[in-house]
């Protein structure tokens, strides 16, 4: 197998849940290789690099082998290597989020409360 499609192929490897979201990134611009926004319908080839951006965070990865077929997670693995870079970016991230986590309150907040939490959005 030479090619396949990148929605395709970013489904098998498990950066989206269907490939109707994963050709939905490519036409709004949240995968590219080499720098260039790819379309879904694009071949992708072993050693290409591409730039994803899903929910789970921004990946730089080396494609390693092509599929056409979803398997399990440990195989979906196997057809990529992600940058350490992109590790280390990702990981900062993480800890980020958590730095910046707020205690859920208990109950419905009371209208003092939401006053406060208008404030701080900038409403």
């Amino acid at each position: 197998m030479m090619g396949v499609r990148m929605d395709k192929w970013l489904w098998a490897a498990r950066f989206f849940k269907t490939r109707s979201l994963a050709a939905r990134a490519c036409e709004i611009g949240r995968i590219s290789c080499r720098g260039q926004a790819v379309k879904a319908a694009r071949e992708v080839r072993a050693g290409d690099f591409l730039d994803v951006r899903n929910d789970s965070g921004e990946y730089r990865i080396e494609v390693l082998a092509v599929s056409d077929m979803r398997g399990p997670a440990a195989v979906a693995q196997m057809l990529y290597r992600e940058t350490e870079a992109s590790r280390e970016l990702r990981r900062k991230a993480a800890e980020e989020r958590k730095l910046n986590f707020e205690a859920p309150r208990e109950g419905r907040p009371s209208k003092r409360d939401r006053r406060e939490m208008d404030r701080v959005r900038g409403r």
